[in-house]
């Protein structure tokens, strides 16, 4: 989870007083729409709960098979007593946007169990693991295969948008991608793409103003830093075009060895395309993160603009290995790492 500032803490403290996350749990869809009542089932009943696969700040995620249907799924366990208010209010959130979303591009929630003291997410079994790591352990990569994935990313930013969800954290440890097993599903190339992680995401379609200071620093737009009034979802087009730039060379397009430099850099939009990286990366990828790494909001490529820009039809650049690309992306995984060891 990214940074977030304290107003719509303060404010959903405020709203949700006394309510905790039990009407956001009772129930999520299912395949036949008919989630189970948390009062009558424990996830136990349902499932055969299988080995550990990833475990976070307070939760414990596990593989699990349906005893009817021998399908596989990732349970995440959560135990309340480790969890403060504030962190059960931005969980019911989350829980309430992954109950309206069923796309390919995203990460989808089957059932939601609750008893007194866990709170058990079932979804969508996701193998690859993280986006950026799929691309070092892949090895040759091109910038066709590049487009490819960010079309699926925009696709699925587009779905949110249009459903009115600003994700407003997009960043590689949200991007997963399928595994060995699933990568020739078809229309999915080299791999389907899945944005998690709806922690910091907000609703905006009811009119609410997005205000608060959220995201992660490398990811997070010039006018969520200056907190100059309200934004719109065209910070997550930021975040896709940081993105988008991290695909195609490896590393971040603002540097700086303070977060005081990088926010400096960041609003003043100050990256360049350096060589021998960029040498061999055509115009249209370029024209397409200048079109998204734009100060001014309103001039930012919608989602919707982005799926019309020729780029994105992955016919552009050629098919052999970016350069450097393995290198420069396990080093800028390990720094990821570190960084987020040192939290």
């Amino acid at each position: 989870m990214g940074i977030c500032g304290s107003k719509e803490a303060k404010q959903a403290r405020k709203s949700s007083s006394g309510t905790h996350t039990k009407a956001a749990t009772q129930s999520a869809h299912q395949s036949d729409g008919n989630a189970p009542s948390a009062a009558r089932l424990s996830v136990e009943d349902k499932y055969i709960i299988q080995e550990e696969v990833g475990r976070g700040a307070f939760s414990i995620v596990k593989k699990a098979k349906d005893k009817a249907t021998g399908k596989e799924y990732a349970v995440k366990f959560i135990e309340k007593k480790f969890v403060d208010q504030q962190d059960l209010i931005l969980l019911g959130r989350e829980i309430e946007i992954m109950k309206r979303v069923m796309h390919k591009n995203v990460l989808r929630l089957e059932e939601v169990y609750e008893v007194e003291e866990t709170i058990a997410l079932v979804m969508e079994l996701v193998t690859g693991g993280e986006l950026f790591y799929k691309i070092v352990e892949r090895g040759n990569y091109s910038e066709q295969d590049a487009a490819n994935i960010v079309r699926q990313i925009v696709q699925g930013v587009a779905y949110l948008h249009a459903n009115g969800i600003c994700h407003r954290d997009l960043k590689p440890e949200n991007l997963l991608c399928t595994g060995a097993e699933e990568e020739l599903e078809e229309g999915f190339k080299p791999f389907r793409v899945i944005i998690a992680d709806f922690g910091l995401s907000k609703e905006f379609d009811g009119g609410e103003a997005l205000e608060t200071s959220c995201g992660t620093p490398d990811y997070v737009a010039p006018e969520v830093i200056t907190a100059e009034g309200t934004y719109s979802q065209s910070v997550d087009m930021w975040s896709v075009g940081v993105v988008t730039y991290v695909l195609l060379c490896g590393f971040s397009p603002f540097l700086s060895s303070t977060q005081t430099g990088l926010f400096e850099k960041i609003i003043k939009v100050e990256y360049e395309f350096p060589e021998p990286e960029w040498s061999n990366i055509s115009p249209e990828a370029k024209d397409f993160i200048k079109h998204l790494l734009l100060r001014d909001p309103s001039q930012r490529f919608t989602a919707e603009q982005c799926l019309g820009h020729r780029w994105l039809t992955g016919k552009f650049g050629t098919t052999d290995s970016l350069d450097n690309i393995g290198k420069n992306m396990a080093g800028y995984n390990q720094q990821r790492a570190a960084t987020k060891k040192a939290l």
